[in-house]
């Protein structure tokens, strides 16, 4: 028996002595129970951060994602997050792993770690360690959002991109493609609600369906225009002649002609006496063949009508007489012709009407019935060519309503915006009954600004009337659109829909952003529709932009032509540019005051000071290209987003 046995068994049967024996027995299970309680404490521990470093891991990769996917950047990502969060040295971790990967192109980020723990204790037991393993999923989640997208695209968007033969119109397309498979990603699976609104501006912004389809009655029925009124001059027109008066004919007959002697007949006479007696008496002058007319119609030099008719006859006759010849006499003839010629004219005194010709231009401003016109519907007006009819039709965008032209506008929680009268940036009220508070469809077919000219250049007039002038620029861009869920098919269509053109008035763009997303505004119906999950919606407003604030005095804007209108400026050109900067910024204002989080990219251009202070908290862009601009809106569609581990 083995020396161990042999000792316990006789411990056993001895009872001398045995509590000392016993009590060092006793330490090895101690020993035992409390080294197993450190290293399964240590091992749960470690265990704990595992899976902590784990979830970073994943999670860092996921937010790394962009439009290449989980490429080796975002990999790389996940690794630091993971080994940041594990320390092997400090965690006495050996043969530590980390591996993550992605079967949907960074859609959801499948990561394992694993590691093993030495034990301090119960190696004296002969325990080797032990092997740790976390399992974790990061995926982008969204829940209700309601997305407001206020997109520069004005002139310049048309414009390459330095390096690149894609337009800056051409990057926001594919970008805002981008943003919309990122949040579509997000919410697969979900019963999340993602709403888009739109409001594409320039000089103007194209909502005037929106408003017609919200109260007809929120548009002007008359609206005055810059425009050019046709001159005419009264002339007498002759239209007609009155009942000929009758006039006597003249008859004129020319000379006869003749032709030479022939013989009547083959008879002879010796005595004249003889053949006088048998000589035929002469015929009478008879008409030959029809007579010709011709008519023949003039003016006196009393303005009569006078209607000539002569008619041409020709009329033959034969004569007879008795001539020597060869010693006798003979009976001969010859035949006559002449022409007889009538003339009767007869004389009408002339009608006379009045009528309007065109004289002349005059620009002015003139007012117009926008009745039908805002009802989109043909309208013609005198300002064709010459004063002709000239049809037009309402493409939709608008001149704002009534507003004061002052330096400085500010808004506050209590007094809204200040100054007061400045209607164009209200956001929440609607018309009333005074055509102040309407909005006027943008007429650009009618609207011309005055210049006259000034060795070869020409130069803005305000004199009126003006003689000279010339039509006024006028922009449109696409229709803005209200908060709606869209499918990808019908959000790419609108984004690929978008066209480049006019100036950079960012207010426009903004009011309407603002009215159009307002909760407490003329179309809350729309804002505040519940999301039908019962979950609460979050706003965000994406202001993107390509260029600083560039108003111009002499093309048609939401504000007119503002050289002539002066509705922003006190003189048409004066500090125009601030003023609307101005105005811009107490928009930004209310919109954040309202709960939205304000977004603002600057793209291909620097941060201005304005587009900086518009932006909510860490909510600013810059992109100077395509791929940056790209980023932005990933980054943006992140933060819409959810980010969060699923196991």
């Amino acid at each position: 028996m083995p020396a161990l046995p042999r000792l316990f068994a006789a411990l056993a049967k001895c009872h001398a002595g045995n509590i000392l024996p016993l009590a060092a027995m006793a330490i090895f299970a101690i020993a035992a129970l409390i080294g197993g309680a450190v290293d399964m404490s240590r091992a749960w521990r470690v265990q704990t951060r595992l899976q902590a470093a784990c979830d970073a891991g994943a999670l860092a990769g996921r937010r790394a994602v962009s439009s290449n996917g989980f490429d080796a950047n975002a990999q790389a990502q996940a690794q630091n997050y993971f080994y940041a969060n594990f320390n092997t040295a400090r965690l006495d971790a050996d043969n530590t792993a980390f591996v993550a990967t992605s079967v949907d192109k960074g859609g959801t980020i499948d990561a394992v770690a694993t590691a093993e723990l030495p034990p301090l204790m119960m190696q004296l037991f002969g325990f080797a360690g032990f092997e740790l393993r976390s399992d974790c999923t990061a995926a982008m989640g969204a829940g209700n959002n309601d997305i407001m997208m206020v997109l520069d695209t004005t002139g310049s968007m048309a414009w390459q991109l330095n390096g690149s033969t894609q337009t800056r119109i051409e990057a926001l397309r594919a970008s805002m493609k981008s943003f919309y498979d990122n949040l579509a990603s997000a919410t697969s699976g979900t019963n999340a609600r993602i709403r888009f609104g739109f409001v594409p501006y320039s000089s103007s912004v194209n909502v005037g369906r929106l408003i017609r389809a919200k109260d007809p009655d929120y548009l002007v029925d008359s609206w005055t225009i810059q425009s050019r009124q046709a001159i005419y001059r009264t002339v007498q027109v002759v239209s007609g002649y009155g009942t000929p008066a009758p006039a006597p004919g003249t008859t004129n007959t020319s000379g006869a002609s003749y032709t030479g002697w022939t013989d009547h007949s083959a008879s002879t006479y010796i005595f004249s006496s003889t053949c006088a007696a048998n000589r035929p008496a002469d015929t009478a002058w008879t008409n030959s063949g029809a007579a010709t007319s011709v008519t023949t119609t003039t003016i006196n030099g009393s303005g009569q009508q006078v209607t000539t008719i002569t008619t041409t006859q020709l009329q033959n006759m034969t004569d007879y007489e008795c001539n020597w010849q060869f010693l006798s006499f003979k009976v001969q003839k010859r035949t006559g012709s002449r022409t007889v010629t009538t003339t009767i004219s007869s004389a009408a005194n002339p009608i006379y009407t009045s009528s309007q010709v065109f004289d002349r231009w005059e620009y002015r401003p003139v007012t117009y019935s926008t009745q039908n016109y805002k009802n989109f519907e043909a309208v013609s007006t005198n300002t064709g060519e010459n004063g002709t009819t000239a049809s037009s039709t309402w493409r939709g965008c608008i001149e704002e309503r009534a507003t004061v032209s002052e330096d400085a506008f500010s808004w506050s929680a209590l007094g809204g915006v200040s100054p007061s009268g400045a209607l164009d940036l209200d956001i929440d009220t609607p018309p009333d009954s005074s055509s102040s508070s309407k909005w006027a469809p943008m007429w650009p077919e009618v609207a011309y600004i005055r210049t006259q000219i000034f060795g070869g250049n020409v130069y803005m007039n305000n004199a009126l009337p003006s003689p000279t002038g010339q039509q006024a620029p006028s922009f449109c861009p696409s229709p803005a659109q209200l908060l709606s869920t869209m499918d990808r098919s019908a959000y790419f269509a609108y984004a690929d829909g978008l066209v480049a053109e006019g100036g950079t008035y960012h207010d426009i763009g903004m009011v309407w952003g603002a009215r159009l997303f307002s909760p407490d505004g003329i179309w809350s119906d729309n804002v505040l529709d519940p999301a039908g999950n019962g979950s609460e919606i979050s706003r965000h407003m994406i202001f993107m932009t390509d260029g600083e604030m560039s108003p111009s005095y002499s093309v048609q804007s939401s504000w007119g032509i503002e050289y002539h209108d002066r509705r922003v400026t006190d003189d048409g050109i004066s500090r125009d540019k601030e003023r609307h900067n101005a105005r811009f910024l107490a928009l930004c204002d209310a919109v954040r005051a309202k709960g939205i989080r304000l977004w603002v990219i600057a793209f291909a251009q620097g941060m201005t000071t304005e587009l900086a202070a518009c932006a909510s908290t860490d909510s600013a862009f810059t992109a100077s290209n395509a791929t940056q601009l790209d980023a932005a809106f990933q980054s943006i569609a992140k933060q819409v987003g959810e980010l969060r581990v699923v196991q």
